[in-house]
């Protein structure tokens, strides 16, 4: 059996949204479950749009992501091999120029479609005399080119979608090369798929009758078809397509604070049959991979279920997954963890237990008498309970009234962990010195 190969191909022509960061797991999901290699290739023919800028991002977000590829090619480099194919397919009849205008193909498309019938090319330019094309010519016509396909059922069993079949003269001959004589993405991809040896590839759905098609090219170029798994696309919450779903930058979710083994088991598990749960490592969720279990309902995306999940997948993160990040003992971060948004809030409360706070008083004489009996050290999770019980006492206070003072003079905020774990964390010098009112 071949070694297994998969390919994440960007255009660097923005920064990774949401929809390419799903394609790139999936198949560094299915690379790792297999036991096989993840490539990146650059798909930068696309010179005006084509930026660095963006390479630099694709590549630091796959790299925060934690998709490490093994292997890279640009197309940019590979012109001479892809013109190299065009020649010999040209020869062999494959590749044929056609000399329509773009506002002639469209009034023919608009034509068939009005009669009902499908937009299929019709292959008149391959019937066009030498004079014709001489005449074209003359007029300042160039010719873009088109792969003709044979006649005959395309079939493939899909990872996902199962048998897929198309009838080849259901379809029309695919545009492989524009009038100024740049390619599109169809022919050079199977190039690559070919060259580099990609046994599997995973992408979204609406690549589908792309797919028929680059069949017959990676036969007519003596290839061996890859293994297709088609993703049904995301949609947003209200079942669109939107516009800020489309363009909603992983760089943007990143700042936020979202982490990335959020948005990865966030985007494995949503729209399949499994429940949407934290993992804590990519290993562990490239093992639980089952694409079977993706559904053919186009999921819906919701950017603050992704957010609410992100809290939860914070609330169970093991210190050992953020240590390197946080300037914390892991006692800290278990005792604050569960009252945590997004990991940079720890800072938040290691700045209340260990740098100075203006303590807040709203009732001064229970916050004095509070401080009065506080228990000597070592403080533990009991301390605060027997505490409390005494002040509670003396005071003949409850509920809010209670625990709403004892909190503002401690940490100066209105909400947050629990004091009984806060207490010892703040220890008992500093938490002496703000119930008297002292910044501490």
């Amino acid at each position: 059996m071949s070694e297994i190969k998969v390919r994440f191909a960007p255009s660097p022509t923005g920064f990774m949204h949401i929809g390419n960061t799903r394609t790139a797991l999936f198949n560094w999901l299915l690379a790792k479950k297999l036991g096989g290699k993840f490539m990146l290739r650059i798909d930068d023919t696309d010179l005006l749009r084509s930026k660095k800028e963006y390479e630099d991002a694709i590549r630091d977000i796959l790299t925060w992501l934690g998709l490490d590829w093994t292997e890279e090619a640009r197309q940019t480099a590979r012109f001479d091999r892809y013109n190299e194919v065009t020649e010999k397919l040209k020869k062999e009849g494959r590749i044929y120029a056609c000399y329509e205008t773009p506002e002639e193909l469209e009034f023919m498309r608009k034509r068939l479609m009005n009669k009902g019938l499908p937009p299929i090319y019709d292959r008149a330019s391959l019937n066009l005399s030498e004079e014709q094309i001489k005449k074209y010519e003359a007029e300042g016509r160039k010719p873009h080119y088109r792969f003709k396909l044979v006649d005959g059922d395309i079939v493939w069993n899909d990872m996902v979608r199962g048998e897929c079949k198309y009838t080849a003269q259901n379809l029309s001959d695919p545009i492989i090369i524009r009038e100024d004589g740049s390619f599109l993405y169809h022919l050079p991809s199977v190039i690559d798929d070919v060259d580099f040896g990609i046994t599997h590839i995973v992408r979204g759905e609406d690549h589908v009758t792309n797919t028929a098609s680059q069949v017959q090219m990676f036969e007519a170029i003596g290839g061996k078809v890859p293994t297709f798994a088609h993703l049904p696309l995301l949609t947003g919450k209200e079942g669109k397509l939107s516009k800020r779903l489309g363009s909603l930058g992983v760089r943007e979710l990143r700042a936020e604070g979202v982490e990335a083994m959020a948005i990865c088991s966030f985007l494995a598990k949503l729209g399949t049959s499994e429940a949407i749960e934290p993992f804590y490592s990519l290993e562990d969720l490239a093992a639980s991979l089952d694409l079977s279990k993706i559904g053919r309902a186009q999921p819906k995306f919701d950017e603050e279920e992704l957010k609410h999940f992100n809290t939860k997948l914070v609330h169970g993160m093991p210190y050992e997954n953020v240590k390197d990040r946080i300037d914390v003992d892991e006692n800290f971060w278990q005792a604050v963890k569960p009252n945590l948004n997004i990991v940079d809030d720890v800072k938040t409360w290691a700045e209340i237990c260990h740098q100075k706070v203006e303590p807040l008083l709203e009732d001064e004489t229970l916050t004095q008498m509070a401080a009065d009996v506080l228990p000597q050290e070592p403080f533990d999770e009991n301390t605060f309970n027997v505490w409390l019980n005494e002040v509670k006492a003396k005071s003949g206070k409850k509920g809010k009234e209670l625990f709403h003072p004892l909190r503002k003079a401690l940490t100066a905020q209105e909400n947050g962990p629990e004091l009984k774990i806060l207490l010892p964390l703040i220890g008992r010098e500093k938490a002496y010195k703000r119930l008297k009112g002292i910044a501490a």
